[in-house]
């Protein structure tokens, strides 16, 4: 029997397995194709990352980089395109490399850049899945590199403000996700009723900009203007991870203390409960015991984990 296969990678939240585009992509391509990996998250230990996440492990074999796990999976029989014809293999291509061009800049600047963003979700959620001291350095590492990968593609000072270069990066990706939404179409999938490479890449980019609540969402009110692709979203959630499609939408951590606060004052007031209506029964060993009604959260409850990250 073959060893397992081990995928280290950033977690999830707000309904989402990961928030990791790289890490969202792997995962989701396992999922499609059937391969049998065991995930291990990044939970505030010192299994910090010493590279790019996300990182598959197999026998004395490791890689990282989606594009070579891929293929690696491929190569294990693991294959979401066998049913591809060359010319949408060769679409596939050609919509990654569309992806990471037009869209990428404008995910990295959303988390890693954008200031409001990065202070009040970005920069507590990541640094919330590491150890210290490392939480207070990685998130600021990966906020510079998201930086310097912006603009070595997309250019700067001198040559221009880097005001422009945001107007630029935003109108770019939103042209691509125009584009996304009318190859899609109608259909479950890009390529009919079955996921493929290139949808994995789509969801693993379109995912944390649909799903995470930031304070500035230029990006994300763009997308849900394009149902097909929030459908698109949903679907894979709803079909191979068993999520809520609703997920966890706090404005930040705030919220997320705020609904522990009521469990706890909820779980306190149960607990008065029962020691009251155990001195009754002890005193009236006659009357049968009450059952009692077990409390659930509300809807806009539901089980969330604190946060955890974005690698450019």
């Amino acid at each position: 029997m073959a060893a397992p296969m081990e995928l280290t990678c950033w977690g999830g939240d707000w309904g989402l397995p990961s928030l990791h585009p790289e890490s969202l992509t792997v995962m989701a391509y396992a999922k499609f194709s059937g391969a049998p990996l065991r995930v291990h998250t990044i939970n505030n230990s010192w299994r910090a990352p010493k590279g790019d996440l996300p990182v598959l492990v197999s026998e004395d074999i490791v890689i990282s980089q989606p594009a070579k796990i891929l293929d690696f999976l491929r190569k294990q029989k693991y294959n979401a395109d066998y049913d591809l014809s060359a010319k949408q293999g060769a679409d596939t291509l050609a919509y990654i490399a569309l992806l990471e061009e037009k869209l990428l800049p404008a995910l990295l600047h959303t988390f890693w850049i954008e200031a409001e963003n990065y202070c009040s979700v970005t920069k507590p959620w990541f640094a919330s899945k590491i150890a210290f001291p490392l939480s207070l350095y990685l998130p600021g590492k990966m906020s510079r590199e998201a930086l310097n990968r912006i603009l070595l593609t997309k250019g700067g000072p001198p040559l221009c403000s880097f005001t422009e270069v945001e107007a630029q990066i935003y109108r770019d990706a939103k042209e691509c996700l125009n584009l996304l939404s009318k190859r899609l179409g109608t259909s479950q999938f890009f390529f009919g009723d079955t996921p493929s490479t290139l949808d994995a890449f789509v969801f693993g980019f379109l995912a944390p900009i649909y799903k995470v609540c930031f304070p500035r969402v230029q990006l994300q009110e763009h997308l849900k203007q394009l149902p097909n692709l929030c459908r698109f979203c949903d679907d894979i959630l709803t079909c191979y991870f068993r999520l809520s499609v609703s997920g966890h939408s706090p404005a930040g951590q705030d919220t997320a203390d705020a609904n522990l606060q009521k469990l706890t004052q909820l779980v306190n007031k149960e607990s008065n409960l029962i020691e009251k209506m155990d001195d009754n029964l002890r005193k009236s060993p006659q009357h049968p015991p009450h059952k009692l009604t077990t409390l659930k959260l509300a809807a806009g409850g539901e089980e969330s984990s604190p946060m955890s990250r974005l690698s450019p």
